[in-house]
């Protein structure tokens, strides 16, 4: 197998393209042995290298800090991908029940599986904190990879504002003062400092809470079901009014629900062994979601006579009553509050330590990457926590739109690095690679390509012009922060 040749003319095997670094390459490859795993993994080689350290570390870190292991590694990605069926009765309002289950049986494979394989392939290629934004850079330039990072980061700031609105949603029926006002106010800051500490506690704790908040919010949903039973009547499911489709909020509650695969790469650098953890924990977290979607939508609309106004933020809370009473409504109710918890800690670990990885790669300031005695990135929690208070005000479908156009024009950037990356380094040593030359990399890249233009063409005219702000401040940033670190205004220093 042959050697890349980096820009500084040397010869090692380099996954990683260091454009600020005067030095030689940081990290090379070397080959070893070939396997295959189970299930999605058996469609990817799955070589294992060993990474050799040449100057600088591959991943700086503090030894003493504990990695997080695949179980926890699982139900963070079903975290900052699902967290289960709280958040999807819009789609049922939108196109009925026939096209929403048909929607999260065959949107998963259109969107979620290409997205997942590229993660996986990408995440173990480079198994440092920063993820895509490390992949853009390698491919595209570091301007391109900082920009990745902005809209990435900003997307999920957004994202994680929704979680205490939605917390809320579904405690306002049993607690009426927390549906407005100063009450509201006050609970959405109090909740979302109490999950920052979380995260200031480290990314082990956050990883167990996510186990525990998943089981204890996916029980309630499995009694509903079997409590359900008796009225269920499989012809509620074949309703369906093709000319009456909301085609704006399905796809864009669709899309909503089913992506973030990437957003676990952001902390490849704290997990154990990622070049086989990743692609595994991805692997079993793809089928936990898709069943936490597809189940209790079953029986929801299998149980209760079709109302498609009622299918709104909290219904199935509601829907629990009707099937088993209210003892059941306040189960889901504590279940849907706690899987909104574990949604918001998990988006806000990947957000944060984006911001490390991207310190470490000297595009934001040095202070960005200063850890806190618990290994977390003290301030990126605290950048992204103030984002999170200051668009919590917004609606559910404002914040979804605003997150899903930021989050395509990310992706995009992702795949063009995917297939370059391919046809730039067609031998470098990838310890998961899925078994397509570049023409099945770009097949592969089309559909959920062809996805985004559709999400894109669909959105309102104050999403567009809010999200291309959005865009062109990030366009600026980026040469105004290259002018601080020439004018040595602040600290800027390059770790990898």
């Amino acid at each position: 197998m042959g050697c890349v040749v980096c820009e500084n003319g040397c010869e090692n095997f380099s996954t990683l393209s260091i454009s600020s670094n005067k030095s030689c390459c940081n990290l090379f490859l070397e080959p070893r042995t070939t396997t295959t795993m189970e299930g999605f993994i058996e469609m990817g080689e799955y070589n294992d290298p060993q990474y050799v350290r040449v100057g600088e570390a591959s991943s700086p870190r503090v030894n003493d800090f504990k990695k997080v292991s695949v179980l926890p590694l699982v139900f963070l990605i079903f975290y900052e991908v699902s967290g289960g069926p709280i958040g999807v009765e819009d789609i049922v309002r939108a196109a009925g029940p026939l096209l929403a289950l048909i929607g999260f049986l065959v949107f998963p494979f259109i969107w979620s599986v290409p997205e997942a394989l590229i993660t996986a392939e990408m995440g173990t290629m480079f198994p440092v904190n920063g993820g895509y934004v490390v992949w853009v850079s390698s491919a595209l330039g570091p301007y391109w990879g900082f920009q990745v990072g902005w809209v990435k980061w900003l997307s999920g700031v957004i994202d994680n504002a929704l979680y205490p609105v939605l917390f809320l949603d579904y405690l306002k029926s049993a607690i009426p003062a927390l549906g407005y006002g100063v009450p509201r106010i006050e609970a959405v800051v109090a909740l979302t400092l109490l999950l920052t500490y979380l995260n200031y506690r480290g990314l082990t704790i956050v990883g167990w809470v996510a186990i525990f908040l998943g089981i204890f919010s996916f029980i309630p949903f499995v009694v509903m079901g079997l409590v359900a039973i008796p009225k269920l009547k499989p012809s509620r499911w074949l309703v369906v009014s093709l000319h009456n489709v909301n085609w704006n909020l399905y796809l864009n509650t669709l899309f909503w629900n089913l992506n973030y695969w990437d957003s676990i790469s952001t902390i490849a650098g704290e997990v154990e062994n990622p070049k086989k953890t990743l692609p595994r924990a991805l692997f079993y977290a793809f089928y936990l979601v898709v069943v936490a979607y597809f189940f209790p939508l079953l029986i929801g609309t299998g149980a209760v006579q079709l109302d498609p106004e009622l299918w709104t933020d909290g219904y199935f809370s509601d829907i629990a009553k009707i099937v088993g009473g209210v003892w059941l409504r306040w189960w889901i109710q504590g279940a849907a509050a706690m899987s909104n918890m574990g949604m918001f800690v998990a988006e806000m670990s990947s957000d944060s330590f984006q911001l490390l990885g991207m310190a470490e790669r000297g595009m934001l300031p040095e202070c960005f990457g200063k850890r806190s005695r618990y290994g977390t990135p003290v301030i990126g929690i605290l950048f992204s926590a103030s984002g999170v208070l200051l668009l919590s005000w917004l609606s559910f479908l404002e914040i979804v739109a605003a997150e899903n156009f930021l989050y395509c024009v990310g992706m995009i950037l992702e795949f063009i690095a995917f297939i370059r990356l391919r046809m730039k380094y067609p031998a470098a040593s990838r310890p998961y690679k899925i078994p397509i030359g570049t023409v099945g990399a770009v097949l592969l890249c089309t559909p959920p390509t062809l996805l985004i233009g559709v999400v894109l063409a669909l959105s309102k005219r104050k999403v567009v012009v809010v999200s291309l702000i959005a865009l062109v401040i990030g366009l600026v940033m980026q040469p105004c922060l290259k002018y601080v670190e020439r004018k040595r205004w602040m600290k800027f220093s390059i770790k990898l």
